[in-house]
């Protein structure tokens, strides 16, 4: 039985229209939300802020997530993962907690599923890391992200009996 439904706005890969999808949060396992973060800031600084469209991005995503029971959200040290991770996570009233970008992805995807076994937990990573992360999660392929793609959101649900689902699409900015 679904406790908790928050439309996601999805578009899966190679289709043309956003598909909503359930972000269920059952009280047998755990969610996690793998995304890239927003657009960075053109500014040529090594640490960018997030640029006006990647700043509307994080808020649609705290929106997205805003009726979800979210226990925890992750983000680089950067400043653009966590000042994407932080409207959600202020939403909701938790610290951004930092990871390693560095650390390998199957370490840290058993370090969250070993920790939270249930909720949902948000992960704020990079081109490079995001889809490591999540494949990791689930145990399943995912493919690479280009370096313009700062709409991908991975979902993927880890019931209590270990048996995991991954749901991939594209994060809309419009309003659920």
């Amino acid at each position: 039985m679904k406790r908790v439904a928050v439309l996601l706005a999805l578009l899966l890969a190679g289709c043309a229209t956003a598909q909503p999808v359930s972000l269920d949060a059952q009280g047998d396992g755990a969610t996690f939300v793998v995304v890239r973060h927003a657009e960075k800031a053109g500014d040529g600084n090594a640490d960018p802020a997030l640029a006006p469209a990647g700043v509307e991005r994080a808020r649609a995503l705290a929106r997205l997530l805003a009726a979800a029971p979210l226990v925890a959200a992750y983000a680089t040290p950067f400043r653009r993962t966590q000042l994407t991770a932080q409207p959600a996570a202020g939403l909701h009233g938790i610290p951004v907690t930092l990871y390693d970008p560095a650390r390998p992805a199957t370490d840290f995807a058993a370090s969250l599923r070993k920790d939270y076994a249930r909720g949902t937990v948000l992960v704020v990573g990079h081109s490079n890391t995001a889809p490591a992360i999540a494949s990791a999660l689930c145990a399943c392929a995912v493919a690479p992200l280009g370096e313009d793609d700062y709409d991908a959101i991975y979902v993927i649900r880890v019931r209590s009996d270990g048996t995991r689902s991954l749901q991939a699409g594209r994060q809309s900015l419009a309003t659920p």
